[in-house]
């Protein structure tokens, strides 16, 4: 429960700090003071949007604290699932920095809105306008209907089998189409196929095969001009071997006649060993090369099919023409093995179609069998409100499963003798959805286990005997939760723990909005007021004080 709340620079409200009673608090003030500005706020702690139109001052950031008691709440495992440290107080911040940069804390750890909604909605549960409007709505409907029928776990069940009926619905769509596509593509993905598998291509071939080509076209000029090398190193009378030798002497004689000379002669002796070793690889080489047109046709032939497969599929190398040939073989497999699979799909699909009806028929029996007690209930609570001829009546019809299973629920509403129920957007007057709306939450306290419930002016539309009999009821829920009531009748604003009035302070250069806790006798002037006006009589007074008393 809310055990203290903290707003500064937001709307007009500059500071404002509340304590709330754990049972009935009652907030009232003239219209325009601040009231629903509160509410604003409190938004921001349930995750709300905000922008910098908020900020009072426009130079300083808003900030909205408020400190909840989780002691009696079970969140432990909530704050475990989002990685959060858990503390039996927890402190939820919310700030606008003048930028419109907006941010949120649990315990000081940085949150998404997202989980701060999630959080927030665990943790009240306010009445608004807003909410008249989604009274109206089936989701809103069906969302009570299963909170009343206690469906949490048939919902979850559900909600597991709806996710993997999609996955595998999703599956098997994505598979047929791709059976189909590959259906189109078969054909010609096998002929490309065949186009490169026939070659047998190997990594690294294309190169060998561009130098062998090379060597076999120049094959008769290579040995025509390593022969007449070979001529001028070989001659017995003219060759460089033959020059070479009688040099080899001379550098004998030179290192005889002086040993300065062995260097060179060391050095030629060198240059005569690598000249002899190449003369000898010249005619290893010749004796290799050899002229065959037929080989050199072989090879021209299988490079023209590679160019060729290259620039038909737009590459440059044998390997890409290999990865291309690997991805058409698997496309080939899949097309082959596509029955199977999609055989396997569908069955899957089948299971999982199953399982969800299965499922969906299960949440809606359970949603079923507390329409009788819910319209039952709803109906007992409305005649205490005033409303004795009130009808309740609850249809559902079974839908296409769906994210909320496979029901359309309707609430129907009569408040007057001898009508037929109605959809409650037809028939119900302010005053009428206002008790509806309250009896609703008062039904549903317990069931969603919310620890602070804030009702915003529920008692709109109503007065005397029906509104003591409201209060009489938030009281009750008041012993388990904590209530929260903006009000503006005295009736109602009497019977809280705690009494609040929101005022405008108008000493400043700004209209401010503060609060102030009432003392005994300052709630009895304030009702005074809310009974006779601004200037209360003696008797309006009496009549503040009995209704402290009763």
């Amino acid at each position: 429960m809310l055990q203290s709340l903290q707003i500064s620079n937001y709307a007009l409200i500059d500071e404002l700090i509340m304590q709330p009673s754990p049972g009935l608090n009652m907030i009232t003030g003239e219209t325009g003071a601040g009231k629903s500005i509160m509410l604003g706020a409190v938004g921001l702690l349930l995750g709300n949007r905000a922008d910098t139109k908020v900020l009072l001052f426009e130079d300083k950031k808003c900030v909205v604290e408020g400190v909840f008691d989780l002691r009696e709440y079970g969140l432990r495992d909530f704050f475990e699932e989002q990685q959060l440290d858990y503390q039996d107080f927890c402190i939820i911040r919310r700030e606008i920095s003048p930028s419109g940069k907006s941010r949120s804390f649990v315990n000081d750890t940085p949150v998404l809105l997202e989980v701060l909604r999630e959080l927030g909605s665990k943790l009240m549960d306010v009445h608004s306008q807003h909410d008249t409007l989604l009274l109206a709505e089936g989701t809103y409907q069906l969302g009570l209907v299963d909170a009343y029928s206690a469906a949490a776990e048939d919902f979850k069940v559900y909600q597991q089998a709806y996710r993997g009926y999609r996955m595998a619905r999703k599956s098997f769509e994505e598979l047929k189409k791709k059976a189909f596509d590959l259906q189109k593509e078969a054909d010609f993905n096998q002929f490309q196929l065949d186009e490169l598998s026939v070659l047998s291509l190997k990594s690294g071939e294309q190169s060998e095969l561009e130098s062998a080509q090379e060597l076999l076209e120049n094959a008769e000029e290579i040995k025509l001009r390593i022969n007449e090398m070979l001529v001028l190193f070989q001659d017995e009378q003219f060759g460089v071997l033959q020059g070479m030798a009688q040099i080899q002497q001379g550098m004998q004689a030179l290192e005889r006649l002086a040993h300065k000379f062995g260097s060179l002669k060391e050095r030629f002796q060198s240059v005569l060993i690598e000249l002899k070793d190449l003369v000898e690889s010249l005619g290893e080489e010749e004796n290799q090369v050899e002229v065959d047109f037929e080989k050199l046709d072989e090879i021209r032939d299988r490079l023209s099919k590679i160019y060729q497969l290259q620039k038909k599929h737009g590459v440059g190398t044998v390997e890409e023409l290999m990865a291309i040939e690997a991805q058409l073989a698997d496309q080939v497999f899949q097309f082959q093995n596509l029955d199977e699979s999609l055989a396997q799909a569908e069955k899957i699909f089948a299971a999982a179609e199953k399982t969800l009806l299965e499922s969906g028929r299960k949440l809606s029996t359970t949603r079923r069998s507390c329409f009788e007690d819910f319209q039952a209930s709803l109906e007992s609570l409305l005649s205490g409100l005033g409303m004795e001829n009130a009808q309740i009546r609850i249809e559902s019809k079974e839908i296409n499963p769906g994210p909320t299973g496979m029901d359309e629920v309707e609430i129907l509403f009569s408040a007057n003798k001898g009508s037929q129920p109605q959809a409650m957007r037809k028939v119900a007057s302010g005053g009428e959805f206002s008790r509806l709306l309250f009896a609703i939450k008062y039904l549903m306290a317990d069931k969603m286990s919310l620890p602070t419930l804030i009702f915003d002016e529920i008692d709109t539309g109503i007065s005397g005997e029906v509104a003591l009999q409201m209060v009489k009821m938030m009281k009750e829920i008041a012993q388990k939760h904590q209530v929260i009531c903006i009000t503006h009748l005295p009736q109602v604003a009497a019977k809280g723990e705690l009494h609040y009035f929101v005022f405008k302070d108008n000493s400043s250069d700004k209209t401010l909005s503060k609060i102030k806790l009432l003392s005994q006798e300052e709630r009895v002037q304030e009702l005074a007021k809310m009974i006779a006006g601004s200037s209360p009589s003696q008797a309006a007074v009496e009549s503040a004080k009995e209704l402290l008393a009763g």
